[in-house]
């Protein structure tokens, strides 16, 4: 398996895979009241099963190039994960995720990861078109968004539920070309 360094402060990124279920568990259950603030991740891994099941979904989507799920490390700890929650190559657009347990806030870690994995999309898979969706109130979410560069393009008005209310959703982009010319200056 691989490792790609995060910086100097010895966190990485590697694949989060099937055989990782347990360690996968223990840091949701370690981050879940703060992971579930915004998203619906915390709710849907609850025990052995439903993590071993989404880490399986992820591997499926690698495997049919849909998608990609990535953990964040440090100092040997999973405390987050960057993904591509969609992936169409042939349409050239992906969808990027994130998670942080508390542990892990604040240190720019899913904003290093992010950038790993959207210039692998651009530059090696040939992704035009790169989306960021966020809760309006989660403001450490589009945050990132706004440091990888990405435009905030609009809200959707009260589209998605989480644990019962409507909320409002943000969408962020980046195209290629504008990733390309950050990425140089």
């Amino acid at each position: 398996m691989f490792a790609i360094p995060l910086g100097d402060d010895g966190a990485e990124l590697r694949p989060l895979e099937p055989w990782q279920t347990e360690e996968f568990l223990a840091h949701m259950d370690r981050g879940r009241e703060y992971v579930g603030t915004h998203i619906g991740l915390a709710d849907v891994v609850h025990d052995l099963d439903s993590a071993r099941a989404f880490l399986q979904g992820y591997a499926e989507k690698t495997a049919n190039d849909a998608g990609r799920l990535y953990g964040i490390w440090t100092d040997g700890t999973l405390v987050g994960g960057v993904m591509f929650r969609t992936m169409d190559v042939a349409a050239g657009n992906a969808e990027v995720g994130c998670w942080l347990e508390p542990s892990a806030a604040g240190r720019g870690l899913v904003t290093r990861a992010c950038r790993i994995i959207i210039d692998w999309a651009v530059e090696r898979r040939g992704i035009h078109r790169v989306e960021w969706y966020a809760s309006t109130a989660n403001t450490a979410s589009t945050a990132v968004a706004r440091r990888l560069g990405m435009t905030r393009e609009g809200v959707v008005r009260e589209n998605y539920i989480h644990r019962g209310t409507r909320t409002d959703t943000e969408i962020w982009a980046v195209l290629a070309p504008e990733w390309r010319a950050a990425r140089t200056t």
